[in-house]
């Protein structure tokens, strides 16, 4: 089967930079790299850009504020996916994806958008908290611009990015592993799913040229990550050598800690408590039309077990 040109926005971004080099060109596609005029003096961005180009992507020059430019970009590819960064720590950029639309809209030829989703389904988070519920509310905001304009899509739900959630045991506010003490939410038993990030980009890209992608949302679930924060520190303790001090931090209290914090941190307060108290990610079942699960569409990706994860660090 002919491989799709494929365009990346937010290439440089932490996910956008796996999409480019571990999975577009890794998977042979044509791969074109959106070179914004706006990177400035950004000079880690314009190297990483240049190794891109190296490896064999295109860079091409457009501005999300220059509508022609765009539209011209858009000529050249088949399938666009948007890497832009959703998290309140960095720069949230979710609603610059319009922009996007808009010259897909105008192009007429892509046949996929995959915009900036990889965290939990926002169709499900009708429910979440404020602040953080503004992350759910752009992303169906952009879900409803795509489908009202008819633009082909796959929406890609990856859950937890092991990175943010992994070595640091799902702790807040630090990406190490806890030496002494661990915060245990609840009774530590509800059931999460981490992904490695590169595996998120290999499937990301195994699903633009499948039909059965095609106006879906694939879920990331493969059935060893698949784990609770009890027997995630389970794990750690066994390559560690070290038992650690478990602490549990009951519902009320845990929601109590984002009063008089700053926004990324209520945010993530909320977002946490939906993930380790309520069991968004794996308190429904999928199946019905427009869902799929992404390891099981492709068996052949060989993903990356979280005890193998943290052996990085250990």
């Amino acid at each position: 089967m002919e491989k799709s040109k494929v365009l990346v926005d937010g290439g440089t971004g932490y996910l956008g930079r796996r999409i480019v080099n571990r999975a577009s060109l890794a998977q042979g596609h044509e791969t074109y790299v959106l070179l914004r005029p706006e990177i400035g003096l950004d000079i880690d961005k314009l190297q990483m850009l240049l190794s891109f180009k190296a490896q064999g992507a295109r860079l091409v020059e457009a501005s999300l504020n220059d509508h022609r430019s765009l539209v011209a970009t858009m000529k050249q590819v088949e399938v666009v996916v948007s890497a832009m960064s959703g998290v309140h720590f960095h720069s949230h950029n979710l609603q610059l994806q319009l922009k996007l639309v808009d010259a897909i809209k105008e192009a007429g030829n892509v046949k996929r958008f995959l915009p900036s989703e990889f965290g939990m389904d926002p169709a499900r988070m009708g429910h979440a908290l404020e602040p953080g519920r503004v992350t759910f509310d752009e992303k169906m905001e952009i879900r409803k611009a795509i489908e009202e304009a008819n633009i082909g899509h796959t929406y890609i739900s990856a859950n937890c990015f092991a990175a943010y959630f992994v070595l640091n045991l799902c702790q807040m506010r630090t990406l190490l592993p806890p030496k002494e003490k661990v915060n245990v939410y609840g009774d530590g038993n509800v059931k999460a799913i981490f992904m490695d990030e590169d595996d998120i980009a290999t499937y990301t890209i195994k699903s633009i040229d499948d039909p059965r992608a095609l106006n879906k949302t694939i879920y990331l679930r493969p059935l060893e990550n698949i784990l609770s924060q009890n027997e995630l520190i389970a794990k750690w303790e066994k390559l560690s050598g070290k038992a650690l001090e478990k602490i549990p931090i009951p519902s009320a209290e845990f929601l109590a800690s984002m009063e008089g914090t700053d926004l990324a941190n209520q945010v993530g307060v909320g977002h946490y408590h939906h993930i380790f108290y309520e069991g968004c990610l794996t308190n429904f079942a999928i199946g019905d039309d427009g869902e799929e699960e992404g390891s099981l569409l492709y068996p052949e990706v060989q993903y990356t077990r979280m005890e193998e994860y943290m052996k990085r660090y250990a």
